[in-house]
């Protein structure tokens, strides 16, 4: 018995390994369909004295079961997502109006006392605040003592450390804190009044006045 061999390759084969490009809209069933029609062709092309081991076939057949898998879980994950998303943005409109804490380290003073804080990442037996003019010159600073773990409100009555009222304007503060000598982490905190919220591809942010758009993440307390 003799085995004729040719160099002519399957236009079925070709057709395969060699698919039209899939659209950047291709669904997971296009992709799946174009693997089924690769194995399909590559068994019917197989060696007959070398055929295909039926590990590899039940290998890769995992493998599309594995990736398909996947794609269906990045799906779900997409849609619970903005789903999630959708509701936050929801919720969050009920903060409209309301006044709130962020991370920021701005104080609006317009002549009665300006509103701001901090957040100490451990209780503290000394706590100095430092409000500082737009050149960051020190204009005054005071001493709070001993305070809580937590949200710390504060606020300014615009006295400078002559006596003078300060003018109207954006200020900044600093906060440091210790314990013992060591320094605590005191994260300085913004106020002011939500205006709006807007649904991003980050998520809900809200606008602020006088500070601009924030995270929900990055609200401390609201009032």
């Amino acid at each position: 018995m003799s085995i004729l061999q040719t160099n002519t390759v399957s236009p079925a084969l070709l057709s395969a390994m060699n698919p039209t490009p899939a659209s950047p809209t291709g669904s997971a069933a296009a992709t799946q369909n174009q693997f089924m029609n690769l194995l399909v062709t590559q068994l019917q092309n197989q060696d007959p004295l070398n055929p295909m081991d039926n590990a590899q076939v039940t290998t890769q057949m995992a493998q599309l079961s594995t990736v398909s898998g996947i794609q269906q879980l990045n799906t779900s994950l997409q849609s619970l997502m903005a789903n999630f998303q959708a509701t936050q943005s929801l919720q969050s409109a009920s903060m409209i109006g309301h006044n709130v804490l962020v991370n920021g380290s701005s104080i609006n003073y317009n002549g009665s006392a300006a509103q701001f804080g901090a957040s100490l990442a451990s209780a503290a037996d000394n706590v100095t605040v430092t409000v500082l003019n737009a050149s960051g010159q020190q204009v005054d600073s005071y001493n709070l003592g001993a305070q809580p773990a937590g949200v710390l409100p504060l606020q300014w009555d615009g006295t400078t450390t002559g006596g003078a009222k300060a003018a109207n304007g954006t200020y900044s503060f600093q906060v440091a804190a210790t314990k013992a000598g060591q320094v605590v982490t005191a994260q300085p905190l913004a106020y002011g009044p939500v205006t709006s919220v807007a649904n991003t591809p980050q998520g809900a942010q809200l606008e602020v006045a006088g500070i601009g758009a924030v995270s929900l993440a990055n609200v401390a307390q609201i009032f």
